[in-house]
Order: structure tokens, then sequence, then C-alpha cells
């Protein structure tokens, strides 16, 4: 049979054939790699404090050298390989600072990987505590863990204050609620994330933002810093209000159009269709939807105010509420008639972001109370860092969208991009 050494050397066969002598099992095997990863830390810990002693051990050149080797500390390290203890040589003036394992360290830099990763999954930190525990034998604690996940802060800070492109054709607004501690007490927090389309058509999260709650001000916090960030111009913003009787919708478009002034503002006809039903009963929603789509449907703005006024006189006296709502937010509405056909398909929903929201819940679900605001900005951005993987293709007709924008904002420098 043809002897098959995977492209290793004769040397490497060799240590190969040391390593499976007397094993019987993978368990063996890996017994066997741990003490040689510990032996090969402590051989490299030496040539460590060589260096840094500038003699080797036991030579007669550390004779009134003013330092020498100071015995040994014992000290347990987790790696691939599981938990091993190892012995790190000590100099006599204290002076010794290991590089291949640091003072304090407990852990390789494959380990924290492997944590970063699961954490960027959205296993909760018990969870990964218990998995590194099963399969490496080594207790992490929680503490470890949430250290370990705070080294990206400066990453997460970098990114949500990196510059932006000057201008975005459409930007959706939209807000996620988690659960959070403050002062030992459960509050609800808004996250609140601005997804752009930018100019090759491909989606991108400018930013997320934390509050309490959705206010005039807050609205115009993340206006600000989206144009601190050397944002210009967005051409259309698209976002949805919870209910009709909020102030939110206002606000935002206040803030909006303060900062960005010619930004066209669409709220979302999804939301508001959802938001009717809730003064229709189930057996009726059937019919009465039936009846809004010819609103939301028409060819364009006169049709839909027609509609519009038909419905008021077949169903206003049954259900008054309905057209309330339509009648106070109709301008916000009916942007998206001010379009061809291929941009109305991008604008008048904020399925876009919605979407979004929907897988960070997946990386999220196992996380029920964050400790922190921190907790919630690292485990977005590394929500973010996974979804946008899948963002590899502009939207759906950005060509044809890109187009129409491009004549109707009368834009010098939209007109000068390639069309994608």
């Amino acid at each position: 049979m043809k002897n098959r050494n995977h492209g290793l050397s004769e040397k490497e066969m060799e240590l190969v054939q040391l390593l499976v002598a007397d094993c019987e099992t993978t368990g063996d095997i890996q017994a066997k790699l741990k003490k040689l990863f510990a032996g090969t830390i402590e051989q490299m810990l030496e040539a460590e404090m060589d260096e840094h002693l500038g003699y080797e051990k036991n030579s007669a050149l550390g004779n009134n050298s003013g330092n020498s080797r100071n015995g040994y500390g014992k000290k347990n390290i987790t790696s691939d390989y599981g938990e091993c203890e190892i012995s790190v040589p000590r100099d006599r003036n204290g002076e010794f600072e290991p590089k291949v394992i640091e003072k304090r360290q407990t852990h390789t830099d494959e380990i924290e990987q492997k944590i970063m990763a699961m954490y960027a999954k959205g296993m909760s930190q018990r969870d990964i505590e218990d998995t590194l525990r099963e399969i490496y034998g080594a207790e992490i604690s929680q503490g470890l863990v949430s250290r370990i996940t705070d080294k990206i802060l400066p990453e997460v800070n970098d990114w949500q204050n990196r510059p932006l492109d000057k201008i975005y054709p459409i930007v959706f607004f939209d807000g996620i609620v988690f659960n959070s501690r403050k002062d030992n007490k459960i509050i609800s927090k808004c996250v609140y994330s601005v997804l752009g389309i930018n100019m090759e058509g491909q989606k991108e999260i400018l930013g997320t933002w934390i509050s309490e709650n959705e206010s005039a001000s807050f609205y115009a916090s993340i206006c600000s810093d989206l144009k601190n960030r050397g944002v210009t111009d967005i051409f259309i913003a698209s976002f949805h209000s919870e209910d009709d009787v909020t102030d939110n919708l206002t606000g935002l478009c206040d803030a909006i159009n303060a900062i960005f002034p010619r930004t066209k503002n669409q709220l979302c006809i999804v939301h508001q269709i959802r938001n009717s039903c809730k003064f229709v009963p189930y057996k009726d929603r059937k019919a009465v939807c039936a009846d809004l789509k010819k609103i939301y449907g028409a060819v364009n703005l006169d049709d839909a105010e027609y509609a519009k006024e038909e419905f008021r006189e077949k169903l206003d006296k049954k259900y008054p509420n309905i057209l309330k709502s339509w009648d106070k937010n109709w301008s916000e509405l009916t942007t998206f008639f001010e379009y061809p056909q291929e941009i109305r398909k991008i604008i008048y929903t904020t399925n876009a972001v919605e979407n979004y929201h929907r897988m960070v819940r997946k990386f999220t679900k196992s996380k029920a109370i964050f400790p922190t605001d921190d907790s919630i900005r690292k485990i977005i951005f590394m929500s973010v860092k996974e979804i946008s993987k899948k963002w590899t293709m502009p939207v759906r007709d950005w060509g044809l969208a890109y187009s129409q924008l491009a004549i109707l904002s009368q834009s010098q420098i939209l007109c000068k991009r390639r069309i994608v």
C-alpha cells in the first residue's frame, strides 16, 4: 500500500511517528499534543528569558550581571488542546515580560478568536462558557468572555464614527427594542438603525444609536451625526410611525428636513395598512384592505385621492379612524407617486431595514437582557458584520431606479457617476 504523507517533510513524518507511538485512541493523541504544546511554550519562554538576560541558562556570562534567573512560576493556559499547566521562568529583578504568553494571560489567541466567533453567532456568555468547558475542559468565566469581547469596542467606535459617502439616494430609518439593566431595573432601550442605499445600489448600515425613547432631539442628533460624518444629501428617507397618534413621525420629518432640506420623506405604506387594520374586525379586513389597495396602488396622485374619497363615502361612517390617519399623514404617504415604478417599489415600504432587524433578532435571541449599552453595541456591530456579508448585489432593478433618480434629482454629481 502506498505510503501517504499528506505533503509532510521527512522530519515532520518522524515527528508524527513519535507522536502516535503507544497511542491507541484519539484521546491519547490529544493528551500528547497537549504535552507537546506545553513543552513548546516553555521552550519559547526559556528563549525569551535568554534574550532578556543576555546570556543562556548556566552560562558564566551571568556572573555579576546584575540580574539572573529566579526559578519558575506555575500557570494554567487554555488552548485548542485544552487546559494545561506550564512553567514560566522568573528573573530576580522582576523585569521579565514574556511575549508568547503575556503576564495574566490565561488563554491563547486562538481561543479568543473562537470566543469572538461564538459571540458573533449570537451565543450567550453562559453558552460560550459551557461550550468551552465541554470541548476543552477549561473553565472560562463569563467575566473573562466579557473582557475578551470588550476588545472590539475600539473597532465598534471606529465603525460608528467612520466617514460616510456624500450622497445616499435612499435611506431607511427604523428602531428595534432591547431590554437592558439600569440601576438594578429592567428598562427598554431603542436601538435606532439607519440603512442606506449608496450610489452603487448596495445596502449599508450607516450607524446605530441607542436611547431610552424616540424623541425629536434624538432624531436630530442622528441626522446631525450623519452630516458630521460627511453626508451632504439624502434624496428619499423612508420610515414608519408605530401608530397614528404618535408625535414621532413629525419629530423625525422635522429633524431630517432641518439637516437635509432637499430630502423627500416617505411613510411606509405597509405599516400604514397594519395600523388601519387595527380598527377593523378580522372578518372585514380582506375587503377593507382591497379598498385601501385602490389608494396606494393608484397610477398617480390624482387617482389615489379619488380612491381615498371613494373609501370615505363607502366606509368612513363604519371605520372613521382609518382615514383620520391617512388624512393626517397624506403628504408623507404619497411621496412615492412623484417617482416611476422602479423607484416606488424600493421606497414605499421599509422592508429593507425591517429584514435587517429580523436577522439581528436571530443573533440576539439568546440574550434576554443586556447589562450595559456597550454590550448592545458589541452584539449589534458583530451582527452587522455577519449580515452584511450577504449584501453582495445591488438592490433589484437598481440600474433603472438610478437613472430615474439622476434625472429627477437634477444632481450633477449623481449624473457623473457610473450606473451600476
